[in-house]
C-alpha cells in the first residue's frame, strides 16, 4: 500500500510539474488577416479576434494575464488606434484571463450576464483568498451585459453580438462583423477537434448544437469563421463539425435508450471511431467525448 501511494504521489507531482512547464513555455502571438479589417491572434489559449475600426479597436477575448503585454504588441504591430471594446465570449479563464490588464478608463468590457455573474462568483474568491486584488477583481468584471443580444456601429460596419442558451456554457456569446463577413464563435466551435462542453457551468451537447445551427443561419459561403480553438474556418467545416456531433450523439442516446451504463459507454470506441483519427487527439479525447455527451444527455 506505501508501494502504491507512493507511486501515485510522485504521479501527480510529474503531471503538476508538467502543466506548470507547459503554461510557462514560451509563447508566440501569430496573426491570421481575415479581411481587411479583422485579425485572429493565436496564442496559447482561446483563440483573438482583432477588429480595427475607424478610430478604435474592437476586441474579442484576451487568453491568459500573463499573456498580456505580448498580446498588446502584436496588437501595436496591427495598429496604433486604441482598444474601445473588450467583449468575452464566455468566462473561462484561458479566454478573460487578460480582462484587468486590459481593461481601463477608455476600454468597455462586454459580455452576456451570465459572464459577469459567474465570474464574480469565481473570482470573489481569489480576493478573499488573497489571491487577487480588490483593484483587479473590479477590472475583470464586465461593465456592460446584455441578454439576448446587443449591436455595435463603426462606419459601415455592423457589429452583432448574440446570446446561444447552454452551449459551451450558459452564456456564450458569438459575434458577426457583418461588412467584413468575420463570425467569432467562441468555444462553441473547436475546429478540427472535440468540443469541450463545460456542463457544470451550464453547458450542454443540444445546446451546443444548436448554436452551431443558429451560426449558419448568419453567415454565408464566404464567411471567414474564428473558432475558440483551432484554425479559422468556414461554413463548410462547421457543417461538418454539426453532422459529426449529431451523429454521435444519435449513437449515444441510442446506448442510453438500449440501458448502457456511463462505464460502458466510456469504453465503446465503436461509437466515435469514425472521426476519432480527425478529432480526438486534442484537450478532450474520445473517451471524454462520449462521457461528456452521455452526461449530458443523462442530464
Amino acid at each position: 500500500m506505501k508501494k502504491k501511494l507512493l507511486f501515485f504521489a510522485l504521479s501527480i507531482g510529474l503531471l503538476t510539474t508538467f502543466s506548470v512547464r507547459s503554461q510557462e513555455k514560451e509563447v508566440t502571438i501569430s496573426v491570421d488577416t481575415l479581411s481587411q479589417n479583422t485579425y485572429m491572434l493565436t496564442g496559447q489559449g482561446g483563440n483573438i479576434g482583432i477588429y480595427v475600426g475607424e478610430t478604435h479597436v474592437f476586441m474579442i477575448d484576451d487568453q491568459f494575464e500573463r499573456l498580456s503585454e505580448k498580446l498588446k504588441q502584436a496588437i501595436s504591430g496591427l495598429t496604433d488606434k486604441p482598444i474601445a471594446f473588450l467583449f468575452n465570449t464566455h468566462m473561462h479563464g484561458d479566454h478573460s484571463g487578460g480582462n484587468a490588464r486590459f481593461n481601463s478608463e477608455t476600454v468597455t468590457l462586454v459580455a452576456q450576464d451570465k459572464v459577469r455573474e459567474r465570474l464574480k462568483l469565481g473570482l470573489m474568491k481569489k480576493v478573499e483568498a488573497n489571491e487577487m486584488s480588490q483593484g483587479d477583481y473590479i477590472n475583470m468584471l464586465p461593465e456592460v451585459t446584455f441578454s439576448e443580444d446587443i449591436t455595435f456601429y463603426d462606419g459601415d460596419e455592423t457589429i452583432m453580438a448574440f446570446h446561444v442558451h447552454n452551449a459551451h456554457t450558459d452564456g456564450d456569446a458569438m459575434v458577426y462583423f457583418m461588412e467584413n463577413n468575420v463570425l467569432h464563435m467562441g468555444d462553441t466551435y473547436f475546429k478540427g477537434r472535440y468540443p469541450y462542453i463545460d456542463l457544470k457551468s451550464g453547458g450542454s451537447i443540444d445546446g451546443f448544437i444548436k448554436a452551431q445551427k443558429k451560426a449558419l443561419m448568419v453567415i454565408n459561403e464566404e464567411t471567414k469563421i474564428i473558432p475558440g480553438h483551432g484554425r479559422p474556418s468556414n461554413a463548410a467545416e462547421l457543417r461538418n463539425s454539426i453532422a459529426m456531433l449529431e451523429d454521435i450523439r444519435a449513437k449515444i442516446q441510442a446506448q442510453i435508450d438500449a440501458g448502457s451504463s456511463l462505464e460502458e459507454v466510456k469504453m465503446n470506441a465503436t461509437l466515435t471511431a469514425d472521426y476519432d483519427s480527425k478529432n480526438g487527439t486534442g484537450f478532450i479525447n474520445s473517451e471524454r467525448i462520449r462521457e461528456i455527451i452521455y452526461t449530458s444527455l443523462k442530464k
